[in-house]
């Protein structure tokens, strides 16, 4: 017989499968339907690929700002001064000025006022020639006094000889008296005093006499110093007092007391005198041939030759003095002109040589150890060591180190240094 379920056993069925619909409902609610997604959007990986481009945009940004710039600079190019052969050689150029061994400004030997001056500027002088003179009425009075002087001294020394001569005639007489027994004694004592004080008065007045002769001689120089003289053949480069001024061997009296009349110049002794690098001393030789240019006249070249060099150096310029002579003089050198000076060298020892030249400015390091900052194709610094040639001139010569058409650091930040990137501009000239 069959059995049919009970009604709870159906209930609970029921119960059951109500359940688990509803179950199934919610599992259905939480699904995502990727069918309904929006094409063509994506999750985390767009942010991360934005993030990683705004980084990329960040470090390019850093990098444009931060990246080395290139170093401003001035350069010029290296240039050649031609060719030069044949002859004696240059192997040290100085520059220096003309100078006269004779020379001197003329004063007086006393203090006194002028009266006459007779030199001009420019006014050749014989030696003794007279220049000026002073006010000598002064002078001339005490002369005149010690004339007076002198004339009563000898008047005196002539009275005591006549007194004196007077007292040895009596003495024989009274020593023949004695002898007699007619005079006493004490008349003999008393004459032989009286000689005796007579030869000594003499001899002070013959003193006296020479001294007065010497006064005369003092008044009489003083008066011949009034009149001023030229020391030596020559010409008057200056004139430096006027009628009625002061002058003095000495300055006194502030600004309105003159030292000197005027300043003459033996234009025979004109020599140079240049200061040479005591680095290059060792080049200089006396009796070395030397070629002068003066800074008036550029294109006269004068032969000259060493006289010798000055056994003493200047410690703050570290140079020593070399004295050079004109061969033969001309009118047209004058004092204090200044002239450039080439010391040759032995023509046997020259070669044919191509000078390079660039501007001082652009050799750097001390003397032995000279070098330049050159610019390469890809502007960046090289630099590079450099053999200077002999002189100090501007521009310089180089040796060896450089050649044409290169081009140099003539201005630039002091801690330069080599292999870093620079831009050019054409230095100013």
């Amino acid at each position: 017989m069959s059995s049919s379920p009970s009604r709870d056993t159906i209930r609970r069925l029921s119960n059951a499968g109500s359940e688990n619909a509803d179950f199934r409902r919610k599992l259905d609610a939480l699904k995502i339907d990727r069918e309904d997604r929006p094409r063509g959007r994506t999750g985390p990986p767009v942010v991360a690929i934005a993030g990683i481009a705004l980084l990329a945009v960040a470090a390019i940004t850093t990098w444009w700002f931060l990246r080395p710039r290139p170093i401003l600079v001035q350069t010029v190019q290296v240039h050649s001064g031609g060719e030069r052969s044949g002859g004696n050689p240059t192997v040290l150029n100085a520059s220096g000025y003309v100078t006269a061994r004779r020379q001197a400004t003329v004063s007086s030997k006393i203090t006194g006022k002028v009266v006459d001056v007779l030199v001009e500027e420019g006014m050749k002088v014989d030696k003794d020639q007279v220049l000026a003179r002073l006010d000598a009425t002064q002078i001339g009075q005490a002369l005149g006094l010690s004339e007076a002087q002198l004339e009563a001294a000898r008047r005196g020394a002539q009275e005591t000889e006549a007194q004196l001569k007077e007292a040895t005639i009596r003495k024989r007489r009274i020593h023949d008296l004695v002898a007699s027994g007619v005079a006493s004694t004490s008349d003999w004592d008393a004459v032989e005093a009286e000689v005796a004080v007579l030869e000594a008065r003499r001899a002070t007045q013959a003193e006296q006499i020479h001294a007065a002769e010497r006064e005369v001689d003092i008044a009489r120089q003083n008066l011949a110093d009034t009149v001023i003289r030229a020391p030596f053949a020559g010409v008057a480069i200056s004139k430096n007092a006027q009628p009625g001024e002061i002058i003095s061997p000495m300055s006194a009296g502030g600004g309105f007391t003159r030292t000197g009349i005027s300043t003459i110049v033996d234009m025979s002794s004109l020599e140079i005198e240049v200061d040479v690098n005591e680095a290059y001393i060792e080049r200089v030789q006396s009796g070395q041939k030397v070629e002068a240019t003066l800074d008036a006249y550029r294109d006269w070249r004068i032969p000259a030759h060493v006289i010798t060099t000055i056994p003493a150096a200047d410690r703050q310029k570290a140079t020593v003095t070399v004295r050079i002579a004109f061969d033969k003089l001309d009118p047209r050198i004058l004092p204090e002109m200044g002239v450039k000076v080439a010391f040759l060298g032995d023509a046997t020892a020259s070669a044919t040589a191509r000078v390079v030249r660039v501007p001082r400015a652009a050799v750097r390091g001390a003397t032995g150890q000279e070098f330049a900052f050159v610019v390469k194709g890809d502007n960046t610094v090289e630099r590079r060591a450099i053999t200077m040639g002999p002189g100090g001139e501007d521009p310089a010569e180089v040796v060896a180190g450089l050649s044409e058409g290169e081009r140099v650091i003539v201005v630039g930040p002091a801690d330069l240094r080599a292999g870093v990137t620079v831009a050019e501009q054409p230095a100013t000239p």
